[in-house]
């Protein structure tokens, strides 16, 4: 999907929320600048909350009160080979909610049970190419 604006990046990821349920974690991968933030504030904001969304690089987590709750992590500061429950995530805890995961490559094979794959692009200073794989967890 290509996007031109900002807007269009946020108002598409206000509907991509639609599709998202309890448990549900999404794994949003973008050079700095990219739109990861813009995208987790668009999800959110489709997912009802109506609160400030900014990215978590310093806390790493933000929980956002929602119904369901919103777990987004921004792993930027931390080193490869990370792993979710280090920073004091129950598994069973994020499976309440749904997680919006910024820099999951600090994971590398420690996946947390990715369901979506979201890749932006950065085309031009304005323009984004965005691509969704829904993981099979079969």
């Amino acid at each position: 999907m290509h996007f031109s604006s900002e807007d269009d990046t946020y108002n598409w990821a206000l509907g991509f929320a639609k599709e998202l349920k309890v448990g549900d974690k999404v794994a949003l991968y973008g050079n700095l600048g990219a739109g990861k933030t813009v995208i987790s504030r668009g999800i959110c904001k489709g997912l009802g909350f109506e609160g400030t969304v900014c990215s978590p690089t310093y806390t790493i987590l933000h929980e956002y009160p929602n119904n369901p709750p919103i777990f987004h992590f921004d792993l930027y500061r931390l080193e490869g080979g990370a792993d979710l429950y280090e920073v004091g995530m129950d598994p069973d805890y994020l499976e309440s909610g749904i997680s919006l995961i910024e820099w999951p490559e600090r994971l590398e094979e420690n996946d947390a049970g990715i369901t979506h794959v979201v890749k932006i692009q950065i085309v031009s200073e304005t323009e984004r190419e965005i691509t969704v794989e829904k993981v099979s967890r079969d």
